[in-house]
């Protein structure tokens, strides 16, 4: 349609150098009239070029993938949410699961994203296996496989038999890395669903996928590409976590020469861990916290939709107990 609009536009542009010259009424033609002549010809070209964008346009959106992930979630120029004082990167405007315009480096400038988040994705999984095997080891391995007690690691040192075991592993994961490297997974049955989610904002699908899904958990909170993605985010936000966890492990226990296991309230039986938790229940059931566009505080406590009703019944409830023991003791 747009190649036939040109077409049409240049021959009707053209077409006056073939037609048969009208000298008997060249001389009436003066300066107004041509000007009125030139006007038309040219609504007429505008005319034609608009209904071509217009059909350039719909083309266009009937191209894109309407239940796909639509590229940028951020305004163009808007400052980072994890560092709002920074710039947003220009590659980093949210389309990607975990993006959160975070990089105050800028490898993102020079760097390839999919290669870059294919790296964060093999660090934060093995990080998020080895921030619960790492107590879990100090807490079950026989003592051969530790050192003083600690689970082996570069600082803490190996002995022959964990290092042996370290090596196996290590080049299991190797193996498994040259495997899925390159892009390899892009044609699986994930990877094709991907490339369809992600055809608005590029060619290369999702990073990390290696179509492993043995419970089928990928599709459990909806079977679309928006819905995928929110999964991808907790994936990444849970592994960024135990990234910083288990380097946070390493720098404790060669800091201080004890066990991360050890006097510890999340690895031995006690009453303060229950207790914190079901505290942390009880508040965000009635608050939530958000964080204020204006920086006159830092954070901000609103009651959640049901937590000023469970609030005026914990008081009416407190009120009749109060009420109760105080009737008990007159009558006494």
């Amino acid at each position: 349609m747009k190649f036939s609009s040109i077409v049409f536009l240049t021959l009707a542009s053209g077409a006056s150098a073939f037609a048969p010259s009208r000298k008997p009424n060249a001389r009436f033609l003066n300066a107004a009239t041509l000007e009125s002549t030139e006007e038309k010809e040219s609504s007429s070209k505008s005319a034609v070029l608009q209904s071509v964008v217009e059909e350039g346009m719909e083309d266009q959106t009937l191209n894109m993938n309407t239940g796909g992930i639509q590229p940028g979630r951020y305004a163009p120029g808007a400052q980072s949410i994890a560092i709002p004082f920074m710039k947003r990167p220009a590659a980093l405007d949210g389309s990607h699961a975990g993006d959160f315009g975070f990089d105050p480096l800028g490898f993102t400038e020079d760097n390839d994203l999919y290669a870059m988040q294919e790296a964060e994705l093999r660090h934060g999984r093995l990080a998020m296996l080895a921030v619960v095997g790492w107590p879990l080891s100090e807490l079950l391995a026989p003592d051969s496989m530790l050192q003083n007690g600690m689970a082996p690691s570069v600082l803490n040192g190996f002995n022959p038999l964990s290092l042996a075991s370290t090596a196996v592993i290590f080049a299991g994961l190797g193996f498994f890395e040259f495997k899925t490297s390159l892009r390899r997974t892009s044609d699986n049955p994930n990877g094709i669903k991907h490339r369809e989610d992600m055809a608005n904002v590029w060619k290369y699908g999702v990073a990390g996928d290696y179509n492993f899904d043995p419970l089928g958990l990928y599709n459990s909170i909806g079977d679309d590409a928006v819905a995928r993605k929110g999964l991808r985010e907790v994936e990444v936000s849970h592994g960024r976590s135990a990234m910083l966890g288990i380097t946070a492990f390493v720098i404790w226990e060669k800091l201080t020469g004890h066990a991360i296991v050890e006097n510890s309230m999340f690895f031995h039986p006690n009453l303060l861990l229950p207790f914190l938790t079901a505290a942390y229940i009880a508040f965000t059931t009635i608050y939530e916290v958000s964080i204020p566009a204006e920086n006159s505080k830092l954070l901000q406590f609103d009651y959640t939709s049901e937590g000023e009703m469970k609030v005026e019944n914990l008081k009416k409830s407190v009120g009749k107990t109060i009420t109760k023991i105080s009737n008990i003791g007159k009558k006494n």
